[in-house]
C-alpha cells in the first residue's frame, strides 16, 4: 500500500510542479529519474543501514561536542540566569548558532570551504542538468544560509536571466545553512535533520527543472565568486561571531512574533468559530499529509503541523512537533520532521527579496515578482523529500 502511495506522491507532486510551469521548454526527464535514484539510495543509507547509522551517529556526536563547547562561552555570560532544571529556548538552542558561525568562518578563512563547494557543485551539475553557477550555490545555500549566499555570487547577479535566478532562489529556500543544524538536532532526531538535508538539495534541482526548464549554454556554464576584503584571522572571528549572534536574536525575535500571532489567532477562532486556527489549517493540510504517507489516523495534527512551519517558521512547527510527538506514530514523526528541515514559509520571501535588493535592486523588484511561486516550489521540494523518507519508514 506505501509504495503505490509513493507513487501516487510522486506523481502528484510533480504534476503540481508542471501546473505551475510557463516554461514552454522541454523538461530534462533524464536528469529527473536520476536524481530522484541518488534521492532514493541517499534515504536508504541514511534511514535504512548501519553504515548510514554510523555516518549519523558520527555527526550527531560531532554536533554534541561543538553545542557542549558552545554551552562554555553560554554559561560564562548567562550562567545562573535559568532555574535549576530549566532550559530556556534562546540561551540552549539559539546562542550555540554563534559558535558554530565562527567554524564556519575559520573554514572559510583557511580557504577549506571555499574549495569544498566549488568541486561538489561541479560534481553535482554532471547530475542535475543545470549549470555550475546552480550547483554551487545549492551547496554554498547550505552552507551560508538563503540570504549570505548571494554575496559570493555578486559579480554574476546584474546578468543572470530571470529563469536561473528563480533556480537559486529555489535552492536557497529549499536548504538551511550549516550554523542552524546543532539547533535543528536539539529539537528533533539528528538523522531526520540529516537526511533532509541531503535529499532537499537534489530536490530543489528537481523541482526546478519541472516549474522551470531551460538550458545553459557552454558560455553562460561560468561561476565568478565574489572575493572578500584580505582580513586577518581575527577579524574574521569577530566578524563571524557578529553574523552568528545577529542570526539567534532575528530567529528568536521572529518566534517571539510569531508564536505570539498564533496565540492570538487561535484565541479569536476558538470564540468565535469553537475550533483554533490551527486545527483549520490542519484540516485543509490533511490531504497533503496523507499524499506523503503519514497514516490517516495522524493526518489532521500532521497538516497543523505542516502548515504552522509554511505560515510561521520551522522552529515554531518544530517546538509545535515536540509537544504532540508522544501521541503520534514513528513514522508520522520521521516523515513531519523532514518537512519541517527547509526554509520554505513565508518570511523567506521576504528575506531573500531582501538579500538579493540590497546588492541588486532591478533583481531583487524580480525576486519578489515570483516570491509567491518561489515559496510554492520549495515547498514541493519539502514534499517530495517528506514522500521519499515515507518509503524509507
Amino acid at each position: 500500500m506505501k509504495y503505490l502511495l509513493f507513487l501516487a506522491a510522486i506523481i502528484i507532486i510533480f504534476l503540481l510542479a508542471y501546473i505551475a510551469s510557463n516554461n514552454k521548454k522541454k523538461i530534462k526527464v533524464k536528469p529527473l529519474v536520476t536524481m530522484l535514484v541518488l534521492q532514493l539510495i541517499f534515504a536508504f543509507l541514511l534511514l535504512n543501514t548501519e553504515a548510514g547509522f554510523v555516518i549519523i551517529t558520527a555527526v550527531a556526536t560531532v554536533f554534541d561536542h561543538l553545542l557542549s563547547y558552545a554551552a562554555e562561552g553560554i554559561n560564562f555570560v548567562f550562567g545562573g540566569m535559568a532555574n535549576e532544571g530549566a532550559g530556556p529556548f534562546f540561551i540552549n538552542v539559539l546562542l550555540p548558532i554563534v559558535f558554530i558561525s565562527v567554524l564556519i568562518g575559520i573554514a572559510q578563512h583557511i580557504r577549506i570551504l571555499p574549495i569544498i563547494i566549488r568541486y561538489f557543485g561541479i560534481i553535482l551539475s554532471k547530475v542535475n542538468g543545470l549549470g555550475k553557477l546552480e550547483s554551487y550555490n545549492a551547496v554554498a545555500s547550505a552552507v551560508f544560509g538563503q540570504s549570505e549566499v548571494f554575496i559570493s555570487v555578486k559579480k554574476q547577479l546584474p546578468y543572470i536571466p530571470d529563469h536561473r535566478l528563480y533556480t537559486l532562489c529555489t535552492s536557497a529556500m529549499s536548504t538551511v545553512s550549516a550554523s542552524i543544524l546543532g539547533a535543528y538536532m536539539t529539537l528533533i532526531d539528528p538523522k531526520y535533520v540529516i537526511t533532509a538535508l541531503v535529499l532537499n538539495l537534489f530536490g530543489g534541482f528537481m523541482i526546478a527543472n519541472v516549474i522551470n526548464p531551460y538550458e545553459v549554454s557552454p558560455e553562460e556554464d561560468i561561476i565568478e565568486i565574489q572575493e572578500g576584503e584580505k582580513q586577518t584571522f581575527f577579524e574574521v572571528l569577530g566578524e563571524y561571531i557578529m553574523d552568528g549572534f545577529k542570526v539567534a536574536i532575528i530567529v528568536g525575535a521572529m518566534l517571539i512574533g510569531f508564536v505570539a500571532l498564533i496565540s492570538m489567532i487561535n484565541h479569536i477562532f476558538e470564540a468565535v468559530f469553537g475550533i483554533s486556527f490551527q486545527m483549520v489549517l490542519g484540516y485543509i493540510f490533511a490531504p497533503l499529509a496523507f499524499i506523503v504517507g503519514i497514516p490517516a489516523v495522524d493526518m489532521v495534527e500532521a497538516g497543523t503541523i505542516m502548515a504552522t512551519k509554511l505560515l510561521s517558521n520551522e522552529f515554531v512547527a518544530m517546538m509545535d512537533l515536540a509537544k504532540i510527538s508522544d501521541s503520534l506514530s514513528s513514522r508520522t514523526v520521521g516523515i513531519i520532521s523532514v518537512f519541517l528541515v527547509s526554509f520554505a514559509n513565508f518570511s523567506s520571501i521576504g528575506i531573500i527579496t531582501g538579500a538579493v535588493k540590497g546588492l541588486n535592486e532591478a533583481k531583487g523588484n524580480q525576486v519578489a515578482k515570483f516570491g509567491l511561486k518561489l515559496l510554492y516550489g520549495a515547498t514541493l521540494v519539502s514534499l517530495l523529500t517528506a514522500a521519499i523518507t515515507s518509503i524509507m519508514l
